[in-house]
């Protein structure tokens, strides 16, 4: 599946880097051209993918590249004025080869949250193509002010893509790890999930998958628009010596095959979701299992899917294979799409109501503290003038 991607604000463009790097180390081939959109001129100078001349500086006139400070309804403003500038820059993408628009933004910025949703508008609305949004949701510790601007974006900017697949920061960052070390092992996951995701169908070489997972399916299961969760999970094979003058290990049991790639699908379904849910709210699946071809069969693979139609509740559950010939591990990616039950999401909109409310609040209260700050209990003095 061919992309076209655009990376807005700070750790959109970061994202949009580390999809890069993950396609350029993989000797992939799934993004056609990338896009850097950002407030903030010291953000696009440190990006080192992207090229130069696709790096695009909105809101010039406003913020003067300083960025928008955490105020995504400014991230609005200066993305609507600034709308043909970004127009430009996509128009300049090789349109004709991509098949869907993926627009990358962190939800508790300013620039990201609030120009994101512009821009996936404005897309959908000059093209055919699906546009998919990948929303980073930013930590609980991060503040209120990150989670109000996260909520207001998520429920924006959800409606103006044909899909949001959203990462939950609170999932990923451990205990004691350092901002721009957890940030960056964050980016290189997203990247691997997406990047297993639209590989899949890549099949110019030997060997061929037994069951192809092209742009058609990845599509038909994003379709219908609400939120996406990705779970993925690895089995590593044991190296078996090449026996007496280099003959070839024997083939691995049938049964095994079939028990690894279901345990390994099970792991990635159970374990760390790129937003944790309840995946009996799922409305349409699809699983993606890889690995030398010899740890692949059809039979795992149907084993796979009937285990995720009963754990889902759907038939809607599609699934192929990617044989990578060199790999030491099985893998299994899946993905969740159309999830209704999704705790974080509740807990997010709460709070950011919470948050809302209090600002309101102190507003409201501001001009009557000001006012007895200045003149004071016992009546003003003279103004200057």
């Amino acid at each position: 599946m061919k992309i076209a991607l655009i990376g807005v604000g700070q750790a959109g463009g970061k994202v949009a880097d580390a999809i890069l790097e993950y396609e350029a180390a993989s000797r992939a081939d799934f993004v056609t051209d990338a896009v850097a959109i950002n407030s903030a001129t010291a953000d696009l100078l440190g990006l080192t993918q992207i090229p130069v001349d696709n790096r695009v500086l909105i809101g010039q006139s406003r913020v003067k590249g300083h960025g928008c400070g955490a105020d995504n309804e400014l991230g609005v403003t200066v993305a609507q004025e600034d709308i043909d500038e970004i127009r430009g820059a996509i128009n300049d993408l090789p349109i004709h080869e991509v098949d869907a628009f993926f627009v990358v933004a962190g939800l508790g910025g300013g620039t990201g949250s609030g120009a994101a949703p512009v821009i996936a508008r404005e897309l959908s609305r000059l093209y055919t193509e699906p546009t998919y949004g990948l929303g980073v949701l930013p930590g609980s510790d991060e503040g209120g002010i990150y989670t109000l601007n996260a909520a207001r974006s998520f429920q924006t900017f959800v409606r103006e893509v044909d899909n949001l697949l959203v990462f939950d920061n609170d999932t990923w960052r451990r205990a004691g790890e350092s901002l721009h070390g957890g940030y960056a092992a964050i980016n290189q996951e997203i990247a691997r999930r997406l990047g297993v995701l639209l590989t899949a169908g890549e099949v110019s070489n030997a060997p061929v998958p037994e069951s192809v997972v092209d742009a058609s399916e990845i599509i038909n299961t994003l379709a219908g628009g609400g939120v996406t969760t990705i779970g993925y999970a690895n089995s590593e094979l044991e190296r078996a010596s090449r026996g007496l003058f280099g003959r070839r290990e024997a083939a691995p049991d049938a049964t095994d095959v079939v028990n690894r790639i279901t345990t390994t699908v099970r792991r990635a379904t159970l374990g760390n979701l790129t937003l944790p849910a309840n995946v009996q709210s799922t409305e349409r699946a699809l699983v993606v299992v890889s690995g030398p071809p010899k740890y692949l069969n059809r039979k795992g693979i149907e084993e796979a899917r009937r285990w995720l139609e009963e754990e889902t509740g759907t038939m809607e559950v599609r699934g192929g294979d990617y044989p990578i010939p060199e790999s030491n591990y099985v893998a299994a990616l899946v993905v969740f799409a159309g999830v209704t039950d999704v705790p974080r999401i509740k807990e997010l909109q709460q709070i950011g109501r919470e948050t809302q409310q209090n600002l309101e609040a102190r507003a409201a209260e501001r001009p009557e503290a000001l006012r007895d700050l200045v003149w004071g209990d016992e009546g003003g003095l003279d103004p200057l003038f």
